[in-house]
């Protein structure tokens, strides 16, 4: 348990925290601000310039040719490379058998990690693959006593529903769960009382960046933890997490890292991790794994926060989307993302809708929100058209486009959504307000 370690957390933290200047750029990063966050047709040479160097991609991912796919933000695109990987990794179980875990497979939640390390700013050894943010979340939270006057979870009110469960499940053990409106309230909700800060770098619903900088600095002046869910951010937005000081951070490779399901991602700040026991462990989390020891001794670093055997086809099949976001960089990923978002918000204004998320550039991640009647209907015309997004009632359609998304195909989905509403298409589907 950690509560010895709180009572000197003042005195050893560590911390790396971001200049308040930065604030002026694109908060919450820890990054420097995008080079420009200018409207579509601002400075259009240059702009221009970057669109066919990211098409060239779009050959690597088979779904472009039979869809519009602005879902990046729920399930990211599969790379073709991904297929062949996982014929990789069962050509490796088949012909290697026992002996693949020597050759690569029980390293795999550290050498992948160290990958997405790389794409987060993390110290390599400082990031561990797990089968998911929940269970990864959950890691963080067995390291603490809630016993204690320091027993406050402090949180937003967006933050994605799997962890606010977690969250809300540690009251048994003690925890007082605070739920607050956004951003700027956590950080008047902080105290000394608050033991955990679980944030959201990118809220779910809406896209929205928040201010973590501004909340990790608040945070650590009273003692407290910050916890980064960066899952709707990293591959999109950029992210330094040492520059931040954040103390863990988790996301997967769902969405924008284009890597697919079961390959969540924990990193745990250098010089924290080994101040900290979690009682969620397995056999790799151990000093000695194939000692076959009866008694725990802790490994070194974030290897502590393993459990049992890692999800090897997962992580065969990630890495081919952490290969594409490497090699293209978030920086231009992030600054084709603004020019992209700010065009899709300009249409889709034109037309009359209602935009529900920010319309800041330096506030907003990858994700375009738009109100329309009978959502939920419109929602399955757009995919009978093939053309795939989704929805959340209180904010309307979700629209994700990605590195590899063409300029034609957000004009042809903002006319889609218009003919759509205009001519009522939308009301043949079961649901409709009005058949």
């Amino acid at each position: 348990m950690v509560s010895a370690a709180l009572e000197r957390a003042d005195a050893d933290r560590d911390l790396r925290l971001v200049p308040r200047e930065r604030l002026d750029g694109a908060p919450g990063c820890g990054c420097d601000a995008p080079r420009s966050l200018e409207p579509a047709g601002a400075r259009a040479t240059e702009k221009i310039e970057l669109v066919p160097e990211l098409l060239d991609y779009r050959d690597r991912f088979p779904i472009l040719s039979e869809t519009t796919y602005l879902i990046n933000h729920s399930l990211g695109a599969m790379p073709a490379e991904a297929e062949r990987r996982l014929g990789e990794y069962a050509e490796a179980w088949k012909t290697r058998g026992a002996r693949a875990w020597g050759e690569g497979w029980w390293e795999m939640p550290m050498t992948v990690g160290d990958q997405i390390g790389r794409i987060i700013g993390a110290a390599p050894r400082s990031t561990v693959m797990h089968q998911n943010v929940t269970v990864a979340e959950a890691i963080v939270l067995s390291c603490f006593d809630f016993a204690g006057a320091r027993r406050r979870v402090v949180y937003e009110e967006g933050n994605f529903p799997s962890v606010r469960y977690l969250h809300q499940a540690q009251r048994r053990y003690g925890a007082e769960v605070v739920v607050v409106r956004d951003d700027e309230a956590i950080i008047e909700a902080l105290d000394e009382r608050t033991l955990l800060v679980p944030t959201s770098h990118v809220l779910f619903k809406t896209g929205e960046i928040q201010n973590v900088q501004a909340i990790v600095e608040r945070a650590h002046e009273v003692g407290a933890f910050v916890l980064l869910d960066a899952y709707q951010s990293v591959g999109t937005v950029p992210l330094d997490v040492t520059a931040l000081g954040v103390d863990f951070a988790v996301g997967g490779s769902v969405k924008w890292l284009c890597g697919g399901p079961g390959a969540g991602w924990l990193y745990v700040r250098p010089g924290l991790a080994d101040r900290l026991e979690p009682s969620l462990v397995g056999w790799q989390a151990h000093a000695r794994p194939f000692a076959f020891d009866p008694e725990l001794e802790y490994a070194q670093g974030a290897a502590r926060f393993l459990t049992g055997t890692p999800n090897v086809p997962a992580l065969y099949a990630a890495t081919a989307g952490y290969d594409v976001i490497e090699e293209i960089g978030v920086d231009r990923i992030r600054e084709n993302s603004i020019r992209q978002t700010e065009l899709l918000i300009r249409l889709l204004g034109d037309a009359g809708l209602e935009l529900t998320g920010p319309r800041d550039p330096a506030r907003r991640g990858g994700t375009v929100t738009v109100r329309t009647p009978d959502v939920e209907t419109v929602h399955r015309e757009l995919e009978h058209r093939s053309i795939l997004c989704d929805f959340r009632p209180d904010v309307g359609l979700r629209l994700g486009p990605h590195f590899f998304t063409t300029d034609e195909e957000l004009t042809f989905v903002a006319e889609e959504i218009t003919r759509i509403v205009e001519s009522g298409a939308h009301r043949r589907h079961p649901g409709a307000a009005y058949r």
